[in-house]
């Protein structure tokens, strides 16, 4: 269905071989797609999965990338806004799963959940934090740079500061300790694949029953925390609505974007729920 839209798009511009289609010709369907992303008769998401067909075709037809498209930068990005309260804000369900993986000797899967937790660190940067390093860097200043693991590489040109509570603090201490002298928290004798296969498996049994979820949830219970240091009233989706004024507001997701690693301050509402 979704090619089929392409081809009926070609043919009304008298194209019949898909060897005449060009990059700019792709370009020209995309547009067609915005006005109706605009008017909400198409979900943006609906219209960058067209894209994406009319991508992985073409590559498969042509057997290179020349006519590929980036749906996101032509379409717009998706926005997700948060519904519901992250269930890792309770800390005490949280520190009775960090205990209960300590118990059974997952002392390192539960490192990684408490840095995600603490510093609303992703699974993969929490696994190569060269925690000793932060741990001196925290003594020094308060905060920690996130440079590794980081999505997109950002970590090699963006500065990402977090600052650090004592919990915080005591969380690194204890990573570093575990850390030994490796360069993070993977065991020396696993990939990252295996650790994160690993871990995920041993998070998600950990928290059977409960309403925990992965370790992203823990991220968003971070950023709902620094919201409402930030602005001194709860997160929006805790209590159901902003209630902060629109420059405070503001300048908190600017903010806790940046502790979290994205370039863009409306990803935030993923986390904390609508700014409106």
């Amino acid at each position: 269905v979704r090619w089929g839209r392409f081809v009926e798009f070609a043919r009304n511009a008298g194209i019949r071989d898909a060897r005449n289609v060009t990059r700019e010709f792709v370009q020209e369907y995309a547009a067609s797609l915005a006005p109706q992303v605009e008017s909400k008769s198409m979900s943006i998401r609906y219209a960058q999965n067209l894209v994406s067909t009319i991508n992985i075709v073409f590559e498969t037809m042509r057997g290179d990338r020349q006519l590929r498209l980036s749906p996101a930068r032509l379409l717009g990005q998706r926005v997700h806004v948060r519904q519901h309260a992250p269930a890792s804000l309770h800390r005490r369900i949280v520190a009775e799963r960090i205990a209960r993986l300590d118990d059974r000797g997952y002392e390192r899967v539960s490192a990684v959940a408490s840095l995600a937790r603490e510093l609303g660190m992703r699974f993969r940067e929490a696994s190569l934090l060269d925690a000793r390093e932060a741990c001196r860097q925290a003594l020094a200043d308060g905060r920690i740079n996130v440079t590794r693991g980081t999505k997109g590489g950002r970590g090699k040109t963006v500065d990402r500061w977090v600052p650090v509570t004592p919990i915080a603090l005591a969380t690194l201490t204890r990573a570093a300790t575990l850390q030994g002298d490796g360069a993070g928290l993977i065991p020396p004798t696993m990939t990252f694949r295996e650790w994160r296969d690993h871990a995920y498996g041993v998070w998600k049994r950990a928290n059977k029953g409960t309403r925990l979820q992965g370790f992203h949830d823990l991220r968003v219970a971070y950023a709902c925390e620094r919201y409402e240091a930030l602005t001194d009233t709860l997160a929006p989706v805790v209590c159901g609505k902003r209630t902060a004024d629109r420059e405070t507001d503001r300048a908190a997701r600017t903010i806790i974007a940046l502790e979290l690693g994205h370039g863009r301050i409306d990803v935030v509402a993923a986390y904390v729920g609508s700014s409106r």
